[in-house]
């Protein structure tokens, strides 16, 4: 999702637009290929909504109100490694995985804002549930795609400095992770890519129904993704953002890679459903996904934290209860969690 308001239509990147001006992509310069067209990259769908859209959200109203503050489980210490598969809840997109001997983190947000600034934007209600210094040394990072909520530079640049960890992003993001730290090395994939991080542990990037930007002039010049992570105790499927569109991508991931121990996947952020749904799946459509996956349970992120969209606060929990119950499917199966919540699974 991107950063709501002013600053995400005023914020430019330099030179990163004045090569989009001449035409250019300035992420990535690869071959055309079946998802990128020399400038843009895309899922196969036809865009629907524009900046006239958007404006037209925001003229609107609607938006439900949030509090201050929202309390969260209590916070969680991992431990240094983990037996079996232990996945901790940090907050809003992002979850330490630890499995195979090894420590996993998507999408890091640490800071107070999910905005190109710290002064305006989005502003977290809780606190990560787990502390940066809690966090255990972290092997790899693993990001879906550039918006600001899932895309916080600080926050991959702090783990790198302190682990000197392994960053896997798709095609482009590693120029904008790079682009103030040169030195960082970022390994960059197409959909398709699989990555191997041990003997027992990979990951494979596959496609989302979703999109990417760091400002106004920049859309769908970074690729977006979602993760297959294999481990010894089975297969996890995380997904940053996506749609549902018609359920076709995750049939096939399903099919190709199922059944999975745990599916990961966003449940908020969709209302007003008219400018959303293109984007950004609700609670029922999460439930398709999960059970399209063949998946044994359930984890709903993308809720809570970050104010994005037009929902209150507790709806999107409250949609998945009902969705639950409507297809008579245990409330265990798929939990709305929150920062601090910890998923364990044996060996």
């Amino acid at each position: 999702m991107r950063l709501l308001g002013i600053p995400a239509v005023a914020t430019l990147l330099g030179g990163a637009y004045a090569a989009r001006a001449r035409g250019q992509n300035p992420y990535y310069n690869g071959p055309v290929s079946a998802n990128f067209d020399g400038l843009h990259f895309s899922d196969g769908r036809e865009i629907t909504k524009g900046f006239r859209d958007f404006f037209r959200w925001q003229l609107q109203g609607g938006k439900e109100s949030w509090p201050a503050s929202f309390s969260t489980p209590q916070q969680d210490v991992p431990p240094a490694k983990a037996d079996g598969i232990r996945v901790s809840h940090v907050g809003h997109a992002s979850f330490l995985i630890q499995a195979g001997g090894l420590n996993l983190i998507t999408d890091p947000l640490f800071s107070e804002r999910a905005s190109p600034v710290q002064f305006a934007g989005p502003r977290r209600v809780n606190p990560p549930g787990v502390a940066f210094a809690n966090l255990p040394k972290i092997d790899a990072i693993l990001i879906t795609h550039n918006h600001y909520d899932h895309l916080d530079l600080a926050s991959v640049h702090r783990i790198f400095d302190r682990d000197c960890c392994r960053i896997i992003a798709p095609l482009g993001n590693d120029t904008i992770i790079r682009a103030k730290r040169p030195d960082i090395t970022v390994e960059a994939h197409d959909w398709g890519g699989m990555i191997e991080l041990s003997a027992g542990v990979y990951v494979t990037l596959v496609p989302s129904y979703h999109w990417s930007a760091r400002g106004a002039l920049d859309r769908r010049m970074a690729l977006w993704a979602s993760y297959v992570i294999g481990t010894p105790q089975g297969r996890i499927y995380h997904v940053g953002d996506t749609g549902y569109h018609d359920g076709a991508f995750f049939r096939d991931h399903g099919e190709a890679f199922g059944p999975f121990r745990l599916a990961i996947l966003p449940i908020g952020a969709y209302e007003p459903r008219w400018f959303m749904a293109d984007n950004h799946m609700n609670p029922d459509e999460a439930i398709q996904v999960m059970l399209s996956l063949q998946a044994e349970a359930a984890l709903g992120h993308h809720w809570g934290t970050f104010q994005l969209t037009n929902e209150g606060i507790e709806q999107p929990r409250q949609a998945l209860l009902g969705a639950l119950a409507a297809s008579n499917i245990a409330e265990e199966r798929f939990r709305a969690s929150l920062p601090g919540m910890v998923w364990e699974a044996a060996g």
